[in-house]
C-alpha cells in the first residue's frame, strides 16, 4: 500500500509540474485556461476561480491544461489558444517539459545538497593493463568517456553497458590534481563464453536482471529486465553475491545452463547455452562513493544531474529503436508502482532519510523521462503540436485544424494502445 501512494505522489507532483507549465505560459501570454486538473475520469473535488476551474479527478495517473479553442478553428475570440501568435502557442505548448526539466534540476539539487555528488572517481587500476600503461591511477576522475561528458559514476556505467566498451580503443579524459588530461588507449580482450545478461550489484540483493544484449542466448531464452535468478543449474541463489561465487566456481563453458527465474509471483526455469564472444575491458574500477560540494557547485552538479537523466532517456530510446530493448521491457504507471514499492521497501530499513533520498532520485528519473518523451514530434504529444507550430510560422498559415485535430487523435489512440499493452505487460511481470 505504501508503495501505490508514493507512487500516486510521485507521478501527481511530476504531471502537476509539467501541467503548471502550460498553465502559467498560457496565462502570461493571455490565453484562457478553461480548466486545470490532476488526473483523468469523472472530477471528485472542483472549483472555479475567475476563469479556470481547478479539479481533481479519479484516475490519478495523468492531468491536463485546457485551454480555451485549442482544438477549434477559431481564432477571431479573445482569449483562445489558436488565436494567439504561432511563438506564443509555441512557448505555450514546450512551457511543459521545461518545466519537467526544471523540476528535475530543482529535486537534483536537493539531493546532491544532502547527499553530495557521485563523481566517476577511479579507484583501482589492474596491474599491467593497458590503463596503467596509459598512466590511470587511483583517484583520477572521469569526466568524459567516449566523447560525452560525464556528470557521474551511472552515466559512465549506462554508456558501458548500453554501447560496451569499444574494443579498439578507449577514448578518455580526466582530471588528476586539477588538471584536465586525455588520453586513447587499446582495452584488454578477454574472449570466455558468455549468456548475456547484466545483473545487480548489490551484494545482498536479490540477483535481478539489469540489463540483456541483442542477439545474445539470454534474450533468446525469453528473460525479461527486472527477473530474479533463483538458482542455477539446481543451485539455490538468493543474492547476487551468491550468483557471483556460483559464477566464479563454475564459469560457464559451451554446455547448457538452467536458470530458475522468478517474475512477479510465478517461478519457472529457462535453458540457454552460452556464447564464446570478446569482450572489452577498461583495466579500471570505479568507486561509489558520494563527495560532499560547496554550494555554488551544487547548482552546476544540479544541471549535470539532470543533463544525465535526459542522457539516459534519449539513449534508452536510441536503443529501444536500435532492438538493444524491446517494447516487453518497458514500464508503465504499474511497473512504476511496482518499482516504486521496491525502492521503498529496501530503503525503508536504512532509516526515513534513505527512503527519502531514493524517492527523490526516483521522481527526478521519471520528471527528466516525461520532459524528453513529451519532445518527441509524435502526434499527440507536445512535440507532435510544436512540429505543426514550426511548421504554420514558416509557411506563414496554419495546417488545416481539422486534419491536425485527425492526426492528434489517430496518435492519441496509438498511445493509449501502447499504453495498454504496457500495463497488460507490467501485470504480467507480477502474476
Amino acid at each position: 500500500m505504501a508503495g501505490i501512494l508514493l507512487a500516486i505522489l510521485i507521478l501527481s507532483i511530476v504531471i502537476l509540474f509539467h501541467e503548471l507549465g502550460h498553465f502559467l505560459l498560457a496565462k502570461a501570454n493571455h490565453i484562457v485556461v478553461t480548466e486545470f486538473s490532476l488526473g483523468f475520469g469523472p472530477r471528485i473535488l472542483s472549483f472555479r476561480k475567475g476563469e479556470t476551474r481547478y479539479s481533481w479527478k479519479a484516475i490519478p495517473f495523468g492531468g491536463s491544461c485546457a485551454m480555451l479553442g485549442e482544438d477549434e478553428a477559431d481564432e477571431d475570440a479573445p482569449g483562445t489558444f489558436n488565436g494567439a501568435s504561432p511563438f506564443s502557442r509555441i512557448l505555450v505548448v514546450a512551457a511543459g517539459p521545461v518545466f519537467n526539466f526544471i523540476l528535475a534540476f530543482i529535486m537534483g539539487m536537493i539531493l546532491i545538497g544532502i547527499s553530495g555528488t557521485r563523481p566517476a572517481l577511479i579507484t583501482e587500476v589492474a596491474q599491467g593493463s593497458s590503463a596503467e600503461a596509459a598512466g590511470l591511477a587511483a583517484g583520477d576522475e572521469i569526466v568524459k568517456y567516449e566523447g560525452n561528458g560525464i556528470a557521474n559514476i551511472s552515466e559512465i556505467s549506462i554508456d558501458m553497458s548500453i554501447d560496451g566498451i569499444p574494443k579498439d580503443a578507449v577514448h578518455l579524459t580526466y582530471i588528476r590534481d586539477g588538471k584536465k588530461h586525455s588520453v586513447v588507449y587499446k582495452p584488454d580482450l578477454e574472449e570466455y563464453y558468455r549468456a548475456g545478461y547484466t545483473y545487480s550489484a548489490g551484494e545482498d540483493d536479490a540477483a535481478e536482471v539489469t540489463q540483456l544484449e541483442k542477439n545474445m542466448p539470454a534474450r533468446k531464452a525469453g528473460l525479461l529486465v527486472g527477473d530474479i535468478i533463483a538458482g542455477v543449474n539446481g543451485t539455490e541463489i538468493k543474492t547476487a553475491s551468491d550468483l557471483q561465487a556460483y559464477n566464479e566456481k563454475h564459469p560457464m563453458d559451451g554446455n547448457k545452463v538452467t536458470l530458475t527465474i522468478r517474475r512477479g509471483t510465478r517461478t519457472f526455469e529457462v535453458s540457454l547455452t552460452p556464447v564464446r564472444s570478446t569482450v572489452a575491458s577498461t583495466g579500471f574500477q570505479l568507486g561509489t562513493q558520494r563527495v560532499a560540494t560547496s554550494f555554488p557547485k551544487i547548482i552546476a552538479d544540479g544541471i549535470e544531474e539532470t543533463g544525465y537523466w535526459i542522457h539516459v532517456t534519449v539513449k534508452s530510446l536510441v536503443s529501444l529503436i536500435s532492438g538493444v530493448f524491446t517494447v516487453r521491457e518497458m514500464s508503465g504507471p504499474v511497473g512504476i508502482v511496482s518499482t516504486v514499492g521496491s525502492v521503498y521497501n529496501q530503503a525503508r530499513d536504512y532509516g526515513a532519510l534513505e527512503v527519502f533520498l531514493e524517492l527523490l532520485q526516483f521522481t527526478i528519473l521519471i520528471s527528466a523521462n516525461l520532459g524528453v518523451m513529451n519532445l518527441l514530434p509524435l502526434p499527440a504529444l507536445d512535440g507532435g503540436r510544436l512540429v505543426f507550430l514550426i511548421i504554420e510560422m514558416i509557411r506563414r498559415r496554419p495546417v488545416n485544424r481539422e486534419l491536425e485535430g485527425k492526426i492528434h487523435f489517430i496518435g492519441f489512440a496509438a498511445l493509449m494502445a501502447l499504453m495498454v499493452f504496457v500495463c497488460f505487460n507490467d501485470v504480467a511481470k507480477l502474476i
